[in-house]
């Protein structure tokens, strides 16, 4: 996994309640020698707070767009153009559609209309939600303007219904971003 080593990477986190598995993928990206910097939508905070990513990725949290402890630097400009890799886990149906519909009303949003780095985006959301056709256009569309998608299983969900709509596992999430050749990872 050393072709992670200084690369940096964003991991953006919507909310979700997979939002959990977020603190895996960090620390295992983190553990591969990537450098990882998080951004999260206010939703995603209602599940797992900024200060736990903050911590784990050892990185400040981009949470809120209008800031006041900001530097010079219009941030999300300057975090998409430094990026090698935005990976999107979980990404709530929500924030597929935002994205599929150019709609940047967050720092997460916003970012994605940023960077010209690969997008990975790792669905996690009810089964209904999930097959959709809506959802499944706004998959569908994304995928044929190039961005990747990982999962999502099926599996149990939080609603304990046992369908398609869970997350990938981090490891599985991890192993895929290391074999699409694509990145250039």
């Amino acid at each position: 996994m050393s072709n992670l080593k200084n690369k940096k990477i964003i991991i953006g986190i919507s909310g979700s309640i997979a939002a959990y598995k977020a603190c895996e993928i960090i620390r295992l990206l983190i553990k591969s020698g990537a450098l990882v910097t998080p951004v999260m939508t206010k939703n995603a905070s209602e599940f797992i707070t900024p200060l736990t990513i903050q911590t784990l990725s050892r990185n400040k949290v981009y949470l809120n767009m209008f800031a006041t402890d900001f530097n010079w630097e219009i941030e999300h400009i300057s975090i998409a153009k430094k990026a090698e890799l935005l990976l999107i886990a979980p990404a709530t149906a929500n924030i597929i559609a935002k994205i599929a519909s150019g709609i940047a009303d967050d720092a997460l949003t916003t970012l994605v209309l940023s960077v010209k780095c690969p997008v990975v985006i790792c669905p996690a959301m009810n089964s209904e939600m999930y097959k959709n056709p809506v959802t499944q256009k706004n998959i569908l569309y994304l995928k044929k303007v190039g961005y990747h998608f990982i999962g999502p299983e099926k599996g149990e969900l939080a609603c304990c219904d046992n369908d398609i709509g869970r997350m990938s596992e981090p490891e599985k999430i991890l192993s895929e971003i290391l074999n699409l050749k694509k990145l250039h990872l």
